[in-house]
Order: C-alpha cells, then sequence, then structure tokens
C-alpha cells in the first residue's frame, strides 16, 4: 500500500512539473516574441528618420534626440531569439549608420557654405575698407549701402567663431565712413550758413548802390564778389538766387532808364536840329526809325522761331538763353526807335497846329 502510495506522489509530481515546463517554455517564446516586436518597432522608428528629408540644423537636432532615445530603448529590450537576434542587429544598426551618415554629409555640406559665406563677407569687408577713407561723398554712400543690403539679404551665416569679428570689421568701416561724412557735412553747413550771410549782406548793398554813377562797372564788381562767395544751404538757393536776380534786374533796369533819358535828350537836340534844316531832313530820320522798327521786329520773329530748334540740339540750355537775350535787346532797341517815331510825330503835330492857329 505504502508503494502505491509512492507511486502515486510521484505520478502527481511528474505531472507538476511537466505544466511548470509548459508554462515557462509559454512565457519564453511571449517574452522572445514582445522583444522581438519591440526590435522591429525600434528599428522601423530609426529607418524612418534616417529617410526624413531633413535640411535645417533644427531638425537635425530633433532627430538625433530622438534616435538617442530609440537606441536607450534598445538596450533595455534584451535578445530576440537566437536565429533572429543578429539579422535584427544588423538592421537597426545599419539604419542608425545611414542616420548618421545623412547627418555628417548634411554638417559637412553646411561648414562649406558657411566658409563660402565667410570668404563672401571678407570680400563684402575689403570693399568697405576701400571706401571708408573716399571723399567721394554720394558715390561711396551708394556703394556701402548696397554692401549693407548684400551682406543683410543674400549672404547666409558663418560659423559662430567667425561671427562677430567680421561683423565688427564690416560695421568698423561703415561707422568710420558715415563718422567722417557726418563731421565733414556739419563743417559744410556751418560754411554754408556764412556764404548765405555773406549774400544777403552784398543784397542789401546792392540796393543802396548809385548805380547811375558807377554805370556797368558797378554791376558787374557785385556779379563778381556774389560769384566768390560759394555755395548756400539747399533749402535757401532758390529764394537767395532770386533775390540776387530781381536786383541785377532792378540795377540795368535803372541804367538803362537813366541811358534811356540821356538818349532820348539827346534826340531831342536832333530833332530840332533836323527842323532847322527843313522838314524833308525830319521825315527822313522818321522813315529811317520806322524802318528800323520792322527790321527788329522781323529779327525778333526770327529768334523766336529759332528757338524751338535750338531746344533739340547738344546745348539748349545755353543756346536758348543767348537768343533770349538778343530777343530782349532787340525789343529795347525797338522801344527806342518807337519812341523817337513818337516824338518826331508829337513835334510835327505841334507844327501843324502852331501853323493853324496863326492861319486864323
Amino acid at each position: 500500500m505504502n508503494i502505491r502510495r509512492c507511486s502515486g506522489s510521484a505520478s502527481r509530481r511528474r505531472r507538476v512539473v511537466s505544466t511548470n515546463s509548459i508554462r515557462s517554455i509559454s512565457n519564453r517564446s511571449r517574452a522572445s516574441r514582445s522583444r522581438t516586436s519591440n526590435s522591429r518597432r525600434s528599428f522601423a522608428a530609426t529607418e524612418e528618420l534616417a529617410a526624413q528629408p531633413l535640411t535645417t540644423r533644427k531638425e537635425w537636432n530633433r532627430a538625433s534626440d530622438r534616435l538617442l532615445e530609440i537606441q536607450k530603448t534598445w538596450k533595455t529590450i534584451g535578445f530576440a531569439p537566437k536565429k533572429d537576434n543578429n539579422r535584427i542587429y544588423e538592421r537597426f544598426r545599419t539604419a542608425c549608420d545611414k542616420f548618421f551618415e545623412a547627418k555628417r554629409q548634411f554638417y559637412a555640406g553646411v561648414k562649406a557654405e558657411m566658409e563660402h559665406n565667410l570668404q563672401l563677407k571678407t570680400e563684402i569687408c575689403e570693399a568697405a575698407e576701400s571706401l571708408m577713407n573716399s571723399e567721394e561723398w554720394k558715390k561711396a554712400t551708394d556703394e556701402l549701402i548696397a554692401l549693407q543690403a548684400r551682406w543683410k539679404g543674400k549672404i547666409g551665416a558663418v560659423s559662430r567663431r567667425h561671427s562677430d569679428a567680421i561683423w565688427k570689421r564690416f560695421r568698423a568701416a561703415c561707422d568710420k565712413f558715415f563718422e567722417r561724412k557726418a563731421s565733414h557735412f556739419a563743417s559744410v553747413d556751418g560754411e554754408h550758413e556764412e556764404n548765405l550771410r555773406q549774400k544777403l549782406a552784398l543784397l542789401d548793398e546792392m540796393a543802396a548802390a548809385d548805380v547811375k554813377a558807377g554805370g556797368y562797372d558797378v554791376i558787374r564788381e557785385f556779379q563778381r564778389r556774389w560769384g566768390e562767395i560759394g555755395f548756400v544751404p539747399i533749402k535757401q538757393k532758390d529764394a537767395i538766387q532770386k533775390k540776387y536776380k530781381a536786383a541785377v534786374d532792378a540795377l540795368f533796369n535803372t541804367l538803362r532808364g537813366s541811358e534811356r533819358d540821356r538818349s532820348m535828350n539827346r534826340f531831342r537836340e536832333k530833332v530840332s536840329t533836323l527842323k532847322s534844316a527843313g522838314s524833308n531832313r525830319l521825315r527822313s530820320e522818321r522813315e529811317r526809325l520806322y524802318n528800323k522798327v520792322r527790321q527788329l521786329e522781323q529779327e525778333i520773329g526770327l529768334l523766336e522761331n529759332n528757338i524751338g530748334f535750338f531746344a533739340k540740339s547738344k546745348n539748349a540750355e545755353a543756346l536758348v538763353a543767348d537768343v533770349k537775350a538778343k530777343i530782349d535787346r532787340a525789343r529795347e532797341e525797338m522801344a527806342a526807335a518807337i519812341e523817337k517815331v513818337k516824338l518826331i510825330d508829337r513835334q510835327a503835330q505841334e507844327e501843324e497846329n502852331q501853323e493853324h492857329n496863326e492861319n486864323k
């Protein structure tokens, strides 16, 4: 009986061992399948990262951090089944190697681009340094502004170890030129203000001048002194020039008026002489003056027509100004001749009236 009981107990123990073995194998199988599944997810994620078209350093840094996390997870998974372990590992390593090779190539390209950008910015610095002592203020200003626009808009970044130094070099060249320019024009502005003061004083002197006593020499002297004074502030340029022209015109008008008066006095004496010589001489003088008026009218008409032709020529401004001056002189001469004709006519009318009164 005891033997039977022992036999029964051993049989039960064998059944328990057999069941535990099956459970252990099943658990190992499930664990193996789980490790295999986790491994597949890891290299799938790695392959996905390696295949992404990353184009910026920010994207590459983000992807690198993600891959490092995947590698940490990979190390915690454990071995896959022996028959799959090497194949899965090689696939994972290949995906990692592909990612890091692409990253290396990307940063090699970035480095080459930055070196090229550094060369371009160095050339811009050299160009700016060649301009920083220039006194061609307008030309150099335009060129420096163009260099600044090119620096900001068309050339990319350089490496950090060169970035600050190359920028300071460029800025120093620009600052030197623009500081010199500001200093120059500050002194020029002061000079222009002094020139304005001198020209205003000269205008007062011209207004008070006795041009009848000095004649044309006085006007020419004023013109010489005006031309020697130099530029005035740009905002006052047109106004001060307009005042000067009006002052010169007033001097000429005063002088021409006095000359015209003297000329007419001389002509009155001539008319008296002609009257004493007979009416035929006076009529001849009138006819001469009348013909002169007709001739001057024709000359003025011809000169006015010529202005249209001269306006198309190369030196149009100078030619037109010369023609206008000739027209003004011709009109003055014609006005003087007409005034003399009128004087003769008045003299003739007075004689006629006198004869009429005597006949009564």
